[in-house]
């Protein structure tokens, strides 16, 4: 198992999202606003606790970020990643989608701007990454892999100066493919599980490799039920990519330039992929089954047993 790298900086999460919170708005602070069209901001919906119980730093699991464009897959592996090594997934869409489902202050807000495919504003990323991680402190959580943040050199630089992160994992995967593959995701109205109905098969050319990839189909309970995202559109997509491309993707240069980034080029689907991601990331999946299945073993016979109440 991948070693665990140690933070080197005595904060807690709480002090660091609130330096977080302090540097952004330094930030904003110095950009020119128009005065015509400038308001108070409304209060934060959250406030930072700094009395929550602090950690032992020399103590911590894995502190990753995935990097990649939208659709790539960085949920998929950051999620099975996760499973593996016992850290929580905190992925920054998945934050916006929860604010946009709660009818929250920002939810219209975020609805305008995922529809346009726009990114959304560091500030209400900020806002929305520093609840979840002061929850998560709350809550007894190690390390993480960070899914879809940082994405602009500034919010790399507001996360370096408050944390360690100990790797940048980044996912690339063919535009041709990417695109295909973004068309073709559905979500279960009903349960609200990602499926793929997209059935890729690339044939190579010119000395580039095919790549096939099988759609990830729901259970016949949820094939009735699959919807569209409407940010799901060919428009919206490459609106997307063409965004991320020209805002994101400088953040690879400023990890790479560190020695943290380390580049993945997907081979194919999740049976390809996810057994040569293992090997890059020296992880054994099979050892860890077999830690977690004696586990279970030995709490089974303890119980058994009476030693466990």
């Amino acid at each position: 198992m991948a070693a665990l790298t140690r933070l080197s900086k005595p904060s807690t999460f709480s002090s660091t999202m609130a330096y977080i919170s302090r540097s952004f708005a330094s930030a904003m602070a110095s950009e020119p606003i128009a005065t015509s069209s400038f308001s108070p901001s409304p209060p934060p919906p959250f406030a930072l606790k700094p009395s929550l119980p602090r950690r032992d730093p020399k103590d911590r699991n894995v502190q990753w970020v995935f990097l990649g464009c939208p659709g790539v897959g960085k949920g998929t592996y950051a999620s099975r990643l996760c499973n593996l090594l016992g850290v929580p997934h905190i992925a920054t869409g998945d934050l916006v989608r929860e604010e946009l489902a709660s009818s929250g202050p920002l939810s219209q807000q975020l609805s305008e701007i995922v529809n346009q495919g726009k990114l959304v504003s560091d500030e209400i990323i900020i806002s929305l990454l520093s609840k979840r991680l002061e929850a998560g402190e709350a809550n007894g959580e190690s390390g993480f892999i960070l899914d879809g943040f940082p994405r602009t050199i500034r919010q790399a630089e507001i996360l370096e100066e408050v944390i360690d992160i100990d790797m940048v994992l980044n996912l690339k995967l063919r535009e041709d493919v990417l695109l295909e593959k973004c068309l073709g995701r559905r979500i279960c109205g009903q349960c609200g599980k990602n499926f793929n109905v997209a059935s890729i098969n690339v044939v190579g050319e010119d000395g580039i490799p095919g790549m096939s990839m099988a759609p990830l189909l729901p259970p016949s309970g949820c094939m009735s039920k699959l919807i569209t995202r409407s940010d799901d559109t060919e428009e919206v997509v490459r609106e997307r990519l063409r965004v991320y491309y020209e805002k994101s993707q400088p953040v690879e240069g400023f990890y790479r330039s560190r020695g943290k980034l380390l580049e993945f080029d997907l081979p194919g689907g999740i049976p390809e992929s996810w057994p040569k991601l293992l090997q890059v990331l020296n992880l054994d999946d099979d050892e860890h089954k077999r830690i977690d299945e004696l586990v279970k073993h030995l709490e089974f016979a303890a119980g058994r047993a009476g030693w466990l109440k």
